[in-house]
């Protein structure tokens, strides 16, 4: 009876132990995930036409539930929400994506806010932007942010699929399709970057929006709302995936300005 005692007490002692590795080391990677930017390729590389990627979009689903970004070909704008991926395209008709998708470019993370602030009478973009950077805690951190709510008026932007040859941003988006819609409910989601990334991505906030419908979306150029609680999250790390393409490996990255990317990205 004592050895059987022994042998049963070892076999629980063993399996404790496996249980309480696979826990720890779960929660220890459940931990590292969360306040974590995860981005695929450059905005650099975006800008210089590098519109080809080898990221599906169920492998970035495995870094994030929250994100943005485009779609091989530039073909339209990218939403991911509660883990769905979304395609806003230049017709403006919105598809929910499969995981076979690729992406030359996305950012996401596993969104789980630290902080709600309310913000008023927001006039425009710029007015938005002034107002939420007030409410961060720390400047030259990465920030993600969610808004959900009813939006007086918000004009977004989708841009036509492109063929090689590929064209830089700046000549694509003077072709774009601008979408204005008015008291429309939705979610807009979105990050902040601190202007000393901006070679990697787009400096300071770059927001994209899905209507609750699911009929409406876009690249959002401009929004304005009376009031809307406004959730965020602090990013302390960054991890980044550099494409392994021959276009990534012969480009020079250096050649695009701060001026060049907002005038892409915000019609400026």
């Amino acid at each position: 009876m004592k050895k059987k005692l022994t042998a049963l007490s070892v076999y629980l002692l063993t399996a404790l132990l496996v249980f309480s590795t696979v826990a720890y080391a779960a929660a220890e990677n459940n931990g590292r995930d969360q306040g974590k930017l995860f981005q695929y390729s450059t905005i650099n590389a975006v800008m210089q036409g590098q519109y080809d990627g080898e990221m599906t979009l169920k492998e970035l689903n495995t870094h994030g539930d929250m994100g943005l970004g485009t779609l091989n070909g530039l073909d339209g704008e990218l939403i991911q929400l509660d883990n769905k991926f979304y395609q806003v395209n230049s017709k403006g008709q919105v598809k929910e994506l499969k995981g076979n998708v690729k992406t030359p470019f996305a950012v996401t993370t596993k969104f789980d806010a630290e902080k709600t602030v309310t913000l008023s009478n927001v006039k425009d973009f710029q007015d938005f932007s002034e107002k939420l950077k007030t409410k961060f805690d720390n400047k030259n951190h990465f920030y993600a942010i969610k808004i959900h709510g009813k939006f007086d008026s918000i004009k977004n932007r989708s841009v036509p699929k492109q063929t090689r040859p590929y064209p830089s941003l700046t000549e694509v988006t003077p072709h774009q399709t601008v979408f204005e819609e008015k008291n429309v409910e939705g979610t807009i989601i979105g990050f902040y970057t601190p202007n000393y990334a901006s070679t990697i991505q787009v400096p300071g906030f770059h927001m994209h929006f899905l209507s609750d419908d699911k009929k409406k979306g876009g690249h959002i150029l401009d929004v304005k709302f009376d009031s809307a609680k406004v959730e965020i999250q602090q990013l302390s790390e960054f991890d980044l995936v550099l494409p392994d393409t021959a276009d990534f490996a012969n480009a020079d990255l250096t050649k695009t300005t701060v001026e060049d990317i907002e005038e892409a990205e915000r019609g400026k």
